[in-house]
């Protein structure tokens, strides 16, 4: 599995969403590689990761660990988006000795995926993803930006997406999150359509002692729509414990 890694410090590792890579989190890596070791990681079968993609979200977490074991980075900050998200609550769970501290952005506990999505993307796959885009996305961002993302999702073939979604509507921690004990950040776009704010309050008021940013005018996609935002909230939990 792919990692690259980025500046020194505190190490602070990013998992992208379903369809998605480590391009996702550009803004991310530019602004906090200056005070962190940055690690950005593309989940087998996505973006410069070889193998196949996993449909289960305990098999990503499996394919992270041992890669954050394999470049012996110590106990990590984890930051994940949507899919990703639930990655890293499970790699909290299952191998707590490489977490240090959670940031869960537009994530939750559950992630029922739309039926549509799952019965579209094999029959076709460049009208499902549109939507897909669509409904990730605030109303308020430039078609042109909506576009830049859609291109790098379509380097997807049509079974990593369905296989990734597959994973998230699997996904159950309802009733297991008293099982995270590191700090956690949890971050959601007030507009998000996929993981209303809703997720994320429950998230935040479960899990002992976490602490919740909701950003205005920003939807599913917040750490692109608003990355100023999310940087700094980042910032302020990951380097406020040094």
């Amino acid at each position: 599995m792919n990692t690259e890694t980025y500046g020194s410090g505190t190490p602070v590792v990013f998992i992208h969403g379903a369809g998605g890579s480590a391009l996702s989190w550009l803004a991310q890596k530019t602004y906090l590689q200056r005070s962190n070791r940055v690690i950005l990681v593309d989940l087998p079968g996505h973006g410069r990761s070889d193998g196949p993609s996993s449909d289960s979200i305990d098999e990503y977490a499996q394919a992270v660990g041992d890669a954050l074991e394999a470049i012996a980075c110590g106990p990590a900050h984890i930051a994940g988006h949507s899919m990703g998200g639930a990655v890293a609550m499970r790699l909290s769970m299952s191998r707590p000795s490489l977490v240090k501290g959670l940031v869960l952005i537009g994530t939750g506990a559950k992630l029922k995926v739309y039926p549509e999505i799952l019965e579209g993307i094999l029959r076709d796959k460049e009208a499902t993803a549109r939507t897909i885009m669509d409904t990730a996305f605030s109303d308020s961002v430039p078609t042109s930006l909506k576009d830049k993302v859609f291109a790098e999702y379509m380097k997807n073939d049509a079974l990593t997406i369905f296989n990734d979604f597959t994973a998230c509507n699997a996904f159950d921690l309802m009733g297991r999150l008293d099982a995270i004990t590191v700090p956690t950040l949890v971050i959601c776009g007030m507009a998000d359509r996929f993981t209303p704010p809703k997720y994320s309050r429950y998230l935040a008021g479960t899990i002992a002692g976490a602490s919740l940013e909701l950003i205005a005018d920003a939807g599913h996609m917040v750490m692109i729509e608003k990355p100023a935002e999310v940087n700094a909230a980042i910032d302020r939990f990951v380097n406020s414990r040094e």
